[in-house]
């Protein structure tokens, strides 16, 4: 690390029930970079997180591998989490979290998740 540069840590929440195949956490992948080039494009910073778990086994057996749902995480410049994005399980729908939001908003195109969370920066800059 640089000189001057600060580390920004960012809890990522595993929850039981987000444990998908290996094919579709990369689809999900694939659709939440998507919504992140579009907001680099508006020069909101993000971090794509992919999550497996690994359990392990006391009789020296194979350790299989459990993969999360990916997860697309919009931080400000403090380091405070703005957004949080998933695909949801049998919708495809994104899921998106905002801060200082109640509920989850559905949203079923990537443009519109970007807007949405451009539109919540706008709001809290007001």
């Amino acid at each position: 690390m640089a000189s001057g540069q600060t580390v920004t840590e960012v809890h990522v929440e595993v929850y039981e029930d987000d444990e998908v195949t290996k094919e579709t956490a990369e689809e999900y992948g694939e659709a939440l970079a998507v919504v992140q080039r579009l907001l680099r494009a508006q020069g909101i910073r993000s971090c794509l997180f992919r999550t497996i778990s690994l359990k392990l086994l006391g009789s020296g057996g194979p350790h299989p591998y459990r993969w999360r749902t990916p997860e697309l995480v919009v931080a400000n410049s403090r380091g405070s989490r703005d957004a949080t994005v998933r695909v949801g399980p049998r919708s495809g729908c994104y899921f998106v979290t905002i801060r200082n939001r109640t509920g989850l908003e559905t949203v079923r195109e990537p443009q519109k998740v970007a807007d949405l969370i451009l539109a919540s920066r706008r709001g809290s800059a007001a």
